[in-house]
């Protein structure tokens, strides 16, 4: 018989109830039916089972078409029986597995495909996403109840700032969790990030089905009661009472998770008898404005609580700006490579204060000792310039309110100010149809977050290129230029939906706009910390910006409004770096002189790898891969050219010098690719190979 396991992989004898080393109830399930070495779909090879819930197991297996890299697959119960309800039970899986695929983000693990298994008149259903090397929070809660500890306030602050921009992401994409608790984040072990798990919408099609096979087996006419999502004593009384879920549910969920992690027990033991409340101030005392927070966000009636993510994040990073401190493992030594993820973004999805608008100084060189005098004179001077704003952006931009001017400081890219002004409203002369069209465009525009004075400025470079005889002059308010008014929304709205379709974050969307050549010499500062250069960072971002603006490959945008557009992606490629979503050290086991890393990379990604290696060594470097990427290798100074943006995908050659190599795979393929780097290193052969003094050192 084979070996029964718990979900921290501990190895039971067969028959075991408990786990002999941290006491869990061991599953009682038939392996015979999914059993390690089992091969489903002729490419999953099952390992061993993770876990099992009320909806079904989860396993751990590998996937064989891609150098068995391991996966997890999440099988769902019961299993439905009958070609009609097995095809139901698929198009509904498929609906939500639609809603999975669509999430793309470092602290979500991947939804790979949605399968099924039939086995006579039975369907087996199975999720396939990537495997998260970590312990879930319950896990690592549970050790510490074992050893009389809880979780600090430190630690909690930290795991709220660090998982609140990813609710914000899944929400900006009308996803709700729906189960957020212990369980369902998980520390992962290579960054000490956290990584939100199990999402609840597939579990709701599951409980649906559960609900109606068991009336179909009854036989029963009336339906049985709907499953409601949901941890009791998490998830706040509207959504286990009338399944009504929102933003705000989540933060709920995420409140009474930090309160079980502070406290070390279950939302059961804290409520008050009396109030129903939860009573935790008895338990642990917190700082005023974390306990403030989570009380708002605790609040029973839903308008009273944050709204958003977005919100929470704002009022705690006017506050705290904790340590990186994982709760699970001893603090590393700061090396350069873990200085730069030792402090993720804070304030990643900060929103802009809308009521306190900024006029961002244009594109020269910011100097940030003008005083108010200073302040009136770049006032009058945009005040000047703007009857070439656009079609309505002259006398009623003069004629609304006149905000203070804000100089933005060069902040995290992650938490670029607000850069907008008020958008004037459409002159009352304009028809119906143009007014509800601009106001369609502003309503884009705003849920983009895109600033104002920066769409202007995109869309008159657009418009001026398509008519060059229109450059400079506002578009009046009369009849004579409607029609070049509606060309202009037209040309508006391509470019809204150009930036929906960029794959930019919310925060880099934001700092559109305001970029600044101070940004970059901080991004490929960041990025040296991590041994790269800013060869490697910008080979990132070229990939990305040229799949999705190809017609700018060639030109020198920079200084053009599109040029803010790849200064985002900068943006975004060192947040991927800094997380390790598109970063990877290579690191030789000991003995060993080859490498292997596998991945899959989607249209327009890349992935930066850094090796140290030595002078006069022999190398060997192979890319496995489909012919749709580009391939570079960089020298420790970038003196000696090997690989650069090369579609070569072998190197063999001695090493010209000692430092970090640097390796760069870019895909240019319409589809995800897989890929395989191979890198093979062997010292001289004798001590006589020259010896020449170490030089070790990146681009700046």
């Amino acid at each position: 018989m084979m070996p029964l396991y718990c979900s921290h992989g501990h190895e039971n004898s067969p028959g075991s109830h408990y786990c002999k080393q941290c006491g869990e109830k061991l599953p009682q399930v038939n392996l015979q039916r999914v059993s390690p070495g089992m091969v489903l779909g002729d490419r999953y090879r099952i390992i061993r089972e993770l876990g099992h819930g009320g909806f079904g197991r989860t396993y751990l297996a590998e996937d064989l078409n891609r150098f068995s890299e391991p996966c997890v697959l999440k099988e769902f119960a019961p299993q439905v029986r009958g070609t009609y309800a097995l095809q139901k039970a698929e198009e509904l899986f498929e609906r939500e597995a639609g809603v999975l695929y669509k999430l793309q983000h470092p602290q979500i693990p991947r939804f790979r495909e949605l399968f099924r298994v039939k086995q006579e008149h039975s369907g087996f259903l199975f999720l396939v996403q990537d495997f998260v090397e970590g312990q879930t929070y319950q896990a690592l809660l549970d050790r510490r109840r074992r050893q009389g500890q809880r979780f600090s306030e430190t630690e909690v602050t930290q795991l709220i700032v660090q998982i609140l921009p990813v609710l914000e992401y899944i929400h900006s994409l009308g996803v709700i969790h729906r189960d957020i608790s212990p369980d369902n984040l998980m520390l992962r072990n290579n960054d000490g990030l956290p990584v939100l798990i199990d999402f609840g919408g597939v579990k709701q099609v599951a409980a649906s089905l559960a609900s109606q096979f068991r009336e179909s087996v009854s036989g029963v006419g009336i339906p049985a009661v709907a499953t409601q999502l949901g941890k009791v004593g998490y998830a706040p009384v509207e959504q286990m009472q009338r399944g009504i879920v929102s933003p705000n549910s989540d933060c709920y969920a995420l409140a009474v998770t930090v309160l079980v992690l502070l406290t070390g027990k279950e939302p059961q033991q804290l409520i008050n008898p009396q109030t129903l409340a939860l009573d935790w101030r008895r338990e642990v005392s917190l700082s005023g404005k974390l306990a403030e927070i989570l009380d708002k966000m605790l609040q029973p009636t839903p308008s009273d609580r944050y709204q958003s993510a977005g919100e929470i994040l704002q009022a705690m990073t006017g506050n705290f700006a904790p340590a990186y401190f994982p709760p699970t493992q001893p603090v590393a030594p700061k090396t350069a490579a873990t200085v730069a993820i030792a402090s993720p973004p804070v304030a990643a999805t900060v929103k802009p204060i809308v009521n306190q608008p900024v006029i961002p100084v244009p594109h020269q060189k910011r100097d940030n000792s003008f005083g108010w005098l200073g302040k009136v004179v770049i006032a009058i001077a945009l005040i000047a310039s703007a009857s070439g704003l656009g079609w309505w952006a002259g006398n009623s931009w003069i004629q609304s309110q006149s905000p203070e001017i804000i100089t933005p400081p060069n902040t995290d890219d992650a938490q670029a100010p607000p850069s907008d002004e008020p958008e004037p409203e459409p002159p009352s002369q304009f028809s119906a149809e143009e007014r509800q069209r601009k106001q369609t465009l502003r309503e884009r525009r705003l849920n983009l977050g895109v600033g104002y004075r920066f769409y202007v400025d995109w869309v008159n470079e657009v418009f001026w290129t398509q008519y060059p005889n229109q450059r400079g002059r506002r578009l009046g308010t009369g009849s004579e230029d409607a029609q070049l008014r509606k060309q202009w929304d037209a040309i508006a709205a391509e470019q809204l939906e150009k930036i929906a379709q960029a794959e930019l974050s919310a925060a880099t969307r934001r700092g559109l706009g305001n970029y600044r050549e101070a940004d970059r010499t901080r991004w490929k500062a960041e990025a040296n910390q991590l041994r790269l250069s800013s060869r490697a960072l910008y080979d990132l971002a070229d990939a990305k910006f040229f799949h999705n603006f190809p017609k700018q490959r060639g030109k020198d945008f920079l200084e053009s409004p599109v040029g803010q557009v790849w200064q985002a992606y900068v943006a975004d490629s060192v947040s991927a770096l800094r997380t390790g979503a598109a970063y990877e050290r290579i690191v030789f086991d000991p003995g060993a002189v080859s490498k292997q890393s596998r991945g899959t990379l989607r249209p327009g990604e890349g992935k930066a790898f850094v090796a140290e290696l030595s002078q006069g060594q022999t190398m060997e470097i192979r890319l496995d891969t489909t012919q749709n990427v580009l391939f570079s290798v960089y020298s420790p100074t970038g003196e000696v050219a090997i690989l650069e943006d090369s579609r070569d995908r072998r190197w063999v050659g001695r090493l010209p010098e000692s430092g970090f190599y640097e390796f760069t795979v870019v895909s240019e393929a319409s589809e995800p690719i897989d890929y395989q780097l191979n890198l093979t290193v062997e010292n001289p052969p004798s001590p006589e190979a020259s010896e020449v003094p170490s030089r070790e050192g990146v681009e700046n």
